[in-house]
């Protein structure tokens, strides 16, 4: 039986107490003394004999009484912690100072790192002369056990005193593990479709489709115009899909040169080449596993590596740069550009082989100047986010400020109003963000123009025309019915227009 003994801290109490157990001839394995109890593990005291002991101990000064209990305080501490790193995913093993094996999880087991001594164990045997050496914290090295690559991290174990170390904890991290962090610290604060604003029919309809193929496990490619949202999208189909709890990680295939991509992309063998960290490095193919890799302006991606990405999509596997190991990529692609692949394709610019590989499932994300009713809600909700950021009530937009937004041309999509809405609200103070307000660049037809702001087509150059004119006349006349007079035609007519073009909301 195991038994709490309790009552006063008094000096000596704890010999008086064992003197009368000896005097029974209990076999103590146990014993544990902390201030006001001392905890007993005598295996001879039954339930039975427990009332008979009571009153002797009682008639000791100071003793309260004697109560059984399921664990003494080590072992149930011992416990809490054996429990709490069964459960932890990684690799875990407590090695002395002289690399002998005090503890492996169960992860650990499974992998073969459970043996008695780290160099008697294969892939671990550097790792010795790392502890025996006190080095700590994430090693420049990586191991290989059960055919799986692990980074390493020594957490020093302090030796008696809190002087030198005398052993180390032994954390063996797999790439996807890492990746998992690295997609978390990189998330936003919504999860899934949640993180995408837009009221406009258009909207809703891309978010309908887009929820469907998010369920399905295949290659996804994101059209649109710079700054509609790519990415956003992206990861909303990764947080509704069944690799939500995987990682999400992202590359933007333009950002970097051939080289530098490609070892992103794939990783490094040990001594691949003269600059590379010794113990190799993985790539986002290895830190995304079991999870999503969002390539964005996939069209920027050199023929050569077009041709690498190609063999993972046929056959799920790659290797390191310089490495000999095949390894198998379980991660789904979405891909994005603001190009127009097919034509890319077609004219010898993009493999045609790859494309169709990108482009089982496809989304197309209309620009921001076709979902003009967006706009304020868009407005309000960088509005919000801005005023956080700098720590400044939240101003309001005036009714001149969202005509004018309304009409803007919008090149740079949303990412554009984004930054405009950001600069507003950092160079005013007023409680009403004004049209001046607002740096917007010069109008369309005063800058001459681009290809980028000609209308698609009739019924767009009619819409474009439509909003400019009603943004201009509603500060004027600023109600349906004024302005419905001023223009000749219906109230019902200029009230749909308004409300299609988000003009037109009272301060």
């Amino acid at each position: 039986m195991r038994a709490d003994v309790h009552g006063l801290n008094r000096t000596g109490i704890t010999h008086e107490v064992l003197a009368v157990l000896a005097r029974h001839s209990f076999d103590l394995q146990a014993v544990e003394v902390v201030p006001n109890h001392i905890f007993l593990h005598a295996p001879g005291l039954t339930a039975e004999g427990l009332p008979d002991l009571r009153r002797e101990l009682l008639g000791v000064p100071g003793v309260h009484g004697i109560t059984e209990i399921s664990l003494l305080p080590r072992e149930r501490q011992h416990l809490e912690i054996e429990a709490l790193l069964e459960t932890i995913p990684d690799p875990v093993l407590a090695v002395d100072g002289e690399g002998r094996l005090h503890f492996a999880n169960r992860a650990a087991a499974a992998v073969g790192a459970d043996g008695k001594r780290l160099d008697e164990t294969a892939g671990l045997a550097e790792l010795a002369d790392d502890i025996r050496q006190g080095r700590s914290g994430p090693q420049q090295r990586e191991v290989v056990l059960g055919g799986r690559h692990y980074l390493v991290e020594l957490l020093p174990i302090a030796g008696d005193g809190g002087g030198a170390s005398s052993g180390a904890v032994v954390i063996l991290r797999s790439p996807s593990r890492v990746g998992e962090w690295l997609s978390t610290v990189g998330a936003g604060g919504a999860k899934g479709f949640d993180a995408v604003l837009g009221g406009a029919a258009e909207m809703q309809a891309l978010k309908q489709r887009a929820m469907r193929l998010a369920a399905l496990d295949a290659p996804l490619l994101i059209s649109g115009e710079t700054g509609t949202g790519k990415e956003l999208f992206a990861r909303a189909c990764h947080g509704v899909s069944r690799r939500s709890a995987g990682p999400f990680l992202a590359l933007n295939c333009a950002a970097l040169p051939e080289s530098l991509a490609e070892s992103e992309l794939f990783g490094y063998a040990p001594g691949a080449f003269t600059s590379a960290l010794r113990q190799g490095k993985p790539g986002l193919l290895e830190l995304a596993d079991g999870g999503s890799l969002f390539l964005d302006e996939v069209g920027e991606l050199t023929p050569y590596l077009q041709a690498k990405l190609l063999r993972v999509l046929q056959d799920g596997t790659y290797r390191r740069i310089g490495g000999r190991q095949e390894l198998q990529a379980d991660v789904r692609i979405l891909s994005a550009t603001n190009r127009n692949l097919e034509a890319m394709a077609a004219g010898g610019a993009f493999r045609v082989d790859l494309f169709y590989r990108l482009n089982v499932l496809s989304l197309a994300i209309p620009p921001l100047r076709e979902r003009r009713t967006d706009i304020p809600l868009l407005a309000d909700h960088f509005l919000a986010r801005a005023s956080a950021q700098i720590g400044r009530a939240e101003p309001r937009l005036g009714t001149d400020a969202l005509a004018a937004l309304a009409a803007a041309p919008w090149p740079g999509n949303v990412r554009q109003l984004e930054n405009v809405i950001f600069r507003a609200v950092s160079l005013t103070d007023g409680p009403v963000i004004r049209a001046r307000d607002l740096d917007l660049g010069p109008p369309a037809e005063a800058a001459g123009g681009t290809a980028e702001d000609e209308p698609a087509d009739w019924a767009a150059a009619q819409q474009a025309f439509e909003s400019r004119l009603l943004a201009r006349l509603y500060p004027r006349y600023p109600s349906s019915r004024k302005l419905a007079r001023r223009l000749g035609v219906s109230h019902t007519t200029i009230a749909d227009k308004l409300r299609r073009y988000g003009i037109g909301r009272p301060d």
